[in-house]
């Protein structure tokens, strides 16, 4: 069940998370912990973030983040084509930003499901991305 609470989760702080040599560990780890799980995320960026893990520490890091999705903790959506061609839109609109392919589809992913709180290191992107052109996000994360 949904709450307004919701937040969405970017590769960033799960990266952080998992990595006790990331600069932002100690930081995230505490929101992490703060905020609650589940998280809502998107295929791309549990794709980005098992890539990051992968080379930089190995399988270790990245069977921590299988685990996440496997017990729930990180919940992990699919894009519908509504969202694919909405992920096009974005990446045209903030292409001189430049919005990469993870980003936009955790954009899509807030219009769909109506969420704005967003837990991200990428603060300087994602005070730029606007929800259906208007609301801001909501961000969470180190300063």
């Amino acid at each position: 069940m949904r709450t307004v609470s919701d937040t969405l989760i970017d590769a960033g702080p799960l990266v952080a998370v998992l990595n006790r040599n990331d600069d932002y560990y100690a930081q995230c780890l505490g929101l992490f912990r703060t905020l609650g799980t589940p998280f809502y995320t998107t295929m791309p960026v549990l794709g980005e973030a098992m890539y990051l893990l992968g080379k930089r520490v190995g399988w270790s890091l990245q069977e921590g983040l299988w685990k996440l999705v496997l017990h729930g903790d990180l919940i992990v959506e699919h894009p519908v084509s509504t969202e694919i061609a909405r992920m096009s839109e974005l990446m045209s609109k903030y292409n001189d930003c430049p919005m990469d392919f993870a980003d936009a589809s955790l954009v899509a992913l807030a219009e769909r499901l109506s969420l704005a709180r967003i837990f991200t290191v990428d603060r300087r992107d994602f005070s730029t991305y606007r929800l259906q052109g208007k609301k801001a996000f909501t961000i969470l994360g180190p300063v």
